[in-house]
């Protein structure tokens, strides 16, 4: 008699863990959680379980977004191929090495999205109808960004998608949310941490540059190289900062929201290295990580700010 072969088991919470990205739900949390700031900043409005509310709505989103782009770059074959993996970049190995199947993430994908609208259908019902064209445009993006005909990445659109996904839309919803108003002066408000994700996106896909260009993934770093894209990199980040002094000087930001230039230190470390080490992806690895690290900084300070601001006046 034959051997029987065993059972393969189901992949745990720890693997799901890892492929919605979790450690890197900051992307999703800091915007929200300046946007509800900013309401009560500007309206002396914050309603926790709103906010609870809305904090999950976008996360199951942003898990959503993760997942299903992982479902489509494994689809393209860019996944297959990379052979520059960390823990920044890559893909999903759980996909490529045949832990979940792609037709499980795509389905979990397809969950996420579903729960995430279902909590911004109850948001919009109890608080304003403008919540349900915001999430549309937000699920939108996040399932368009590789999906194959549309591609928003391949149009070289993708790392505007992400920034403004993540950084105005989510802070003028969560503050929506809070006010019932829906007005331009959050989605302003959102447009540092906005630069600050799509500076993550992009400094990631160096290391990807190759792979994504065998498949037609034509972001930006594969069209311009990779030393206009360091050249790029930097230009973005000063923007970025920069978007801080403007937006104060224009009275959207406190004086206190200044707090948010201090990551410029750290911002100006992961520049040199983008600049001289852009081809050695190795040694780019750190300026990945702190770019991660500076949007979180950068959101957290300006948000202490606005609260140490409204606190004080």
């Amino acid at each position: 008699m034959g051997e029987t072969r065993p059972e393969r088991q189901s992949p745990g919470l720890k693997v799901w863990f890892m492929e919605v990205r979790a450690p890197f739900f900051t992307a999703a949390i800091v915007p929200t959680v300046f946007g509800a700031v900013f309401a009560w900043h500007e309206k002396s409005s914050f309603d926790i379980l709103l906010f609870i509310l809305t904090l999950m709505g976008v996360l199951f989103l942003h898990a959503g977004t993760n997942v299903v782009n992982d479902y489509f770059d494994y689809r393209s074959g860019t996944d297959r191929i990379n052979r520059n993996r960390s823990p920044f970049n890559g893909g999903s190995p759980f996909v490529v090495e045949g832990t979940l199947s792609p037709k499980a993430i795509y389905r979990a994908a397809l969950i996420f999205f579903a729960v995430g609208a279902v909590i911004g259908l109850i948001l919009a019902f109890w608080v304003t109808l403008l919540i349900i064209p915001l999430g549309a445009v937000g699920i939108g993006l996040g399932y368009f960004y590789t999906a194959p005909r549309t591609n928003l990445v391949a149009r070289g659109v993708g790392e505007i998608a992400v920034g403004l996904g993540f950084g105005p839309l989510v802070v003028g919803g969560a503050y929506a949310v809070q006010t019932g108003e829906l007005v331009w002066l959050p989605f302003a408000a959102g447009a540092p941490i906005g630069f600050l994700i799509g500076l993550v996106i992009f400094i990631n896909q160096f290391p990807d540059m190759e792979a994504d260009g065998k498949v037609g993934k034509t972001h930006w770093v594969v069209r311009m190289g990779l030393s206009k894209a360091a050249i790029g990199y930097t230009a973005l980040m000063s923007t970025a900062f920069a978007s801080i002094i403007v937006l104060w000087i224009m009275g959207v930001y406190p004086a206190l929201a200044l707090l948010g230039l201090i990551p410029g230190v750290m911002a100006l470390r992961a520049g040199r290295i983008v600049l001289r080490r852009h081809s050695q992806f190795e040694e780019l690895i750190p300026a990945q990580l702190m770019t991660i690290q500076i949007h979180m900084y950068v959101g957290i300070l300006i948000t202490v700010g606005m609260i140490a601001s409204g606190l004080l006046l």
